[in-house]
């Protein structure tokens, strides 16, 4: 259910410096309606917060600002006042709703100048949705992340049990066949299918990889926890290179979303056929390439997917968005020839044939032209970059890496 404003100007109440813009607690609200879970009472309440937080003052930092910081800086007052306030939105369970800056202040706004009532009043309707906890748009693993930085610099006991206690939710999230839905608990639909869409499972694996491997800063947990972070990290690990679709003999990438007990490429949203993501595998290959001392069958799928994004580059094109008084919003996006462009991807890609796919109401189409005007200029289809800098720089470097290795 997608919320639209008759008047969003209105909305866009932003927290100076930190440009949280506040429309989406209108969404927020319209949804837990929509869920059964916020009720009228707690509707007022979130008005009345959104009135508050208008003059609330937080330093100009934006969430991803904060998991770039130097080291140094998690030692802070300001990095630990960020910190309590990621902690007081972890669920109960453990893990943390949309890392969007739209849903929950968990460092943007300085929540602890917000009135006590304010505060739990805002908590218990995140709490309160019916599933409260996912992995879409960087949350939970982002949260962790960052609780690890500030305990390794402060040492304070209550950051790690935070960091501990997201650790075991991504171990009661994980399916037996190794993979992560994109939501826990389980929201029905595609959201309980393995998910590397927004680098969902990737995302959980690198934390728990590092936590299984004592590497800083998430070297802060015990060993009978680290154990089961390294059975985790194992699963996971069998359960990418399981996914890894194959065309005939050779080895290509994953889809968006697989399915958690046969491991088959996946429908997500409609837009979303089961198919070859020339964006999401981008993050998995990463992922590969990070392990220490890789197995054979690691190597052969970060081979097999490489040269598959060699095949499935498009050259001699580029997409340009132009002025059409005409048309809605008066613009629109073309594929031009431009034999000079450097080469793109498609983000979803046929299996068998790698032809790029457009989709429109789950009909395949075969080029941008073909799409509606909305469907063209609302969605990046084709043009991204995303493998470029992997096969320009990284990879080579990988594999320069294992060659040493091996003499």
């Amino acid at each position: 259910m997608e919320f639209r404003s008759g008047n969003e100007e209105a909305l866009q109440v932003r927290f100076r410096g930190a440009g949280l813009v506040l429309r989406e607690f209108a969404g927020l609200m319209i949804r837990g309606m929509y869920q059964d879970a916020v009720n009228r009472s707690v509707t007022v309440t979130l008005a009345a917060i959104v009135t508050t937080c208008a003059g609330v003052m937080a330093q100009d930092r934006s969430w991803r600002d904060c998991l770039r910081e130097n080291p140094d800086w998690y030692g802070s007052v300001e990095a630990q006042r960020i910190a309590d306030n990621v902690l007081f939105y972890q669920s109960e369970v453990g893990g943390w709703y949309k890392n969007d800056n739209r849903i929950h202040p968990s460092g943007h706004a300085a929540t602890e100048d917000l009135t006590e009532q304010q505060r739990r009043a805002h908590r218990d309707v995140l709490r309160a949705m019916k599933f409260p906890c996912t992995l879409d748009n960087g949350a939970t693993h982002s949260e962790m992340r960052y609780l690890a930085a500030v305990c390794k610099a402060t040492g304070e006991a209550r950051f790690r049990e935070g960091f501990a206690k997201g650790v075991r939710y991504l171990l009661k999230a994980q399916y037996p066949s190794g993979g992560w839905p994109q939501f826990y608990p389980l929201r029905p639909g595609y959201s309980s299918l393995i998910t590397f869409n927004d680098g969902a499972m990737i995302g959980a694996l690198s934390v728990l990889d590092g936590a299984a491997r004592g590497r800083a800063p998430f070297d802060i947990i015990d060993l009978p926890l680290r154990k089961e972070c390294m059975g985790a990290v194992e699963r996971g690990i069998s359960c990418i290179l399981r996914c890894q679709i194959r065309d005939g003999k050779q080895l290509t990438a994953w889809c968006q979303q697989h399915d958690e007990l046969t491991l088959a490429p996946a429908q997500g949203r409609i837009s979303e056929l089961p198919s070859i993501s020339g964006a999401e595998s981008v993050g998995v290959v990463r992922y590969l390439m990070s392990i220490e001392s890789p197995s054979p069958e690691v190597i052969e799928a970060v081979e097999g997917a490489v040269h598959w994004f060699r095949q499935a580059a498009v050259n001699g094109v580029r997409v340009v968005t132009v002025a059409d008084a005409s048309l809605p919003g008066g613009k629109d996006r073309r594929l031009v020839t431009d034999l000079e462009a450097d080469p793109v991807w498609a983000r979803y890609y046929e299996i068998g044939t790698n032809r790029p796919m457009f989709i429109e109401q789950g009909v395949v189409k075969y080029s941008l032209a073909e799409l509606s005007h909305s469907h063209r200029i609302g969605h990046g289809w084709i043009g991204g970059r995303w493998p470029a800098g992997l096969l320009a720089a990284e990879y080579p470097k990988w594999r320069q890496e294992r060659r040493k290795a091996r003499d």
